[in-house]
C-alpha cells in the first residue's frame, strides 16, 4: 500500500474556489483504479493550509492517476489558487499499530 501526502497552502481568496474544486472531483479521484481510500485536512491554526492524504495500492496506479486527464484538470485549476508551493509525499505503510509490538 502507497500512502499519498499531499500539503497544498492557499490565498484567502483561493480556499473557498479549492473547496468547490474538491467536492466537485473527490468521487471521480476516489473512483480512480487503485485509490483505496481519500481525506481532505485542514489546519486547525492556518486555515488555508490543507492535506489530502490518499491510499493506493501501487505506486503505478498513483503515477497512472497523475498522468489521467481528470488530475490534469483539477490540478490546472487548483495550482492558480496556491499561496505557496504544495509539498507532496509518497510513504510506504511500515506499521499500522496491529501487531503485539512496533516494527524493528
Amino acid at each position: 500500500m502507497l500512502i499519498r501526502i499531499v500539503h497544498m497552502y492557499f490565498t484567502k481568496d483561493g480556499i473557498e474556489k479549492f473547496l468547490e474544486i474538491f467536492n466537485e472531483n473527490a468521487d471521480a479521484i476516489r473512483q480512480m483504479e487503485g485509490c483505496t481510500h481519500l481525506e481532505l485536512l485542514r489546519d486547525i491554526d492556518d486555515t488555508g493550509h490543507f492535506t489530502t492524504l490518499s491510499t493506493w495500492t501501487r505506486i503505478e496506479q498513483l503515477d497512472q492517476y497523475r498522468a489521467s486527464p481528470l488530475f490534469r484538470q483539477v490540478w490546472g485549476r487548483v495550482k492558480m489558487l496556491f499561496a505557496r508551493k504544495p509539498v507532496a509525499y509518497s510513504m510506504r505503510q511500515e506499521w499500522n499499530g496491529r501487531y503485539s509490538r512496533p516494527f524493528v
